[in-house]
């Protein structure tokens, strides 16, 4: 289960960050989790991100949740991952193929981008955790493929564990730099009527690189009408648990058929959680206190 996101300062650490960490482990069964923040770029065309400042989670904070989640049991995989202040999704920060003077570059975006993964892999190394992702959704940056070799490399430099990237869906055949990676991941929000066929299409690219797959993100909000398009965080619905339940159950059906798909780090789960007695009313991803919930519980257990 993905934990915290988006790291906003001041909310990892504190009796109700411990209560959401034993929440999360008690209710899910889970065995890993993905200790999730953000950063702030203020455009898609900015080139510095600005990770040491509010409302991005401390170093401590960081460090706090990875030992949190260790002390419970957990596996950790730290994510790092970029958001744009204006609200416009990462997935269109973008620049000219070719430099064009004065305007912002690729180089320079990578530059600041590499100073903050290598930075938060630094400290997964240092606080052990298993797993560490380099990039979320990056779908305009895909493409530069040198860039994200050598950003590799600088993370492997100073992290010894396993290095994943987080593409986006439907992009899993469209990453020229698997062989770069020990994971490949992505972000499995497929219609609850289409499993069969993204994962026909996925197990072609994990054959073709013999790397082992699973999907770093994958959920559904409670909503009706989310599961036919599980990825629309702001479609407009009546809350339905029911409606959450009949995506998780296609999906892990689905999935349990493919031994190639090795999990999931489902989305997700805040370091505060709302109070349980508005489950009902809640229409987001996370399913505590939900219907789902138990299906979660049941589907980690079995597959233990």
């Amino acid at each position: 289960m993905t934990w915290g996101w988006t790291g906003v300062r001041g909310t990892w650490g504190g009796p109700e960050a411990e209560r959401s960490m034993d929440l999360m482990v008690e209710r899910l069964g889970v065995t890993w989790t993905a200790i999730t923040l953000s950063a702030l770029q203020d455009t898609p065309q900015s080139t510095q991100i600005q990770f040491r400042d509010r409302p991005t989670v401390t170093d401590d904070e960081v460090r706090w949740a990875i030992r949190a989640a260790k002390e419970r049991g957990l596996k950790v995989c730290l994510k790092p991952v970029v958001n744009v202040r204006n609200g416009t999704w990462r997935a269109h920060i973008n620049f000219f193929d070719i430099d064009v003077p004065p305007e912002p570059t690729w180089s320079q975006w990578f530059a600041s981008y590499t100073e903050f993964i290598v930075h938060h892999a630094r400290i997964a190394a240092e606080e052990g955790a298993e797993m560490f992702c380099v990039g979320c959704e990056m779908v305009q940056s895909d493409r530069r493929e040198a860039q994200w070799r050598a950003l590799v490399a600088d993370v492997r430099a100073v992290y010894p564990g396993l290095v994943t990237y987080n593409c986006d869906k439907y992009q899993e055949d469209h990453v020229g730099w698997w062989d770069a990676v020990d994971v490949i991941s992505s972000s499995g929000y497929y219609p609850v009527d289409d499993w069969e066929n993204q994962l026909d299409r996925i197990e072609k690219v994990v054959a073709a690189h013999g790397t082992p797959f699973f999907f770093m993100e994958a959920g559904c909000p409670s909503r009706v009408g989310s599961p036919a398009l599980p990825n629309d965080w702001a479609l407009h619905g009546a809350p339905s648990e029911q409606a959450q339940v009949d995506w998780y159950r296609a999906a892990f059906s689905a999935c349990a058929r493919r031994d190639w798909v090795r999990g999931f780090m489902l989305w997700d789960w805040p370091a505060r959680l709302y109070d349980e007695a508005d489950a009902a009313t809640d229409g987001d991803y996370c399913m505590f206190g939900k219907a789902a919930e138990a299906v979660v519980h049941a589907e980690y257990t079995r597959a233990r």
